[in-house]
């Protein structure tokens, strides 16, 4: 019981820390060295995430709706 109450305690400090993470850096200004931007994307129903700590930036994209990859496949019979 107590190996489960401990684990239960590091995964509430992991998700208040992640939370505070989070809150600090959406409402950070655009030129400090920690900034979260989310931007919807309103055409394919996604998400653009900016990360950006210190010099380092980090793009994340997300879409409900998937661009169609590119095939080399024919989709008949060209004759």
């Amino acid at each position: 019981m107590l190996l489960r109450f401990r684990f239960a305690q590091a995964f509430l400090a992991m998700v208040l820390g992640f939370t505070a993470f989070v809150a600090v850096g959406l409402t950070a200004p655009a030129d400090a060295a920690f900034t979260i931007v989310v931007r919807p994307v309103f055409v394919t129903l996604g998400v653009d995430v900016d990360v950006k700590i210190s010099s380092r930036h980090f793009h994340f994209e997300w879409s409900a709706i998937q661009p169609p990859t590119p095939s080399t496949k024919t989709s008949g019979n060209a004759l």
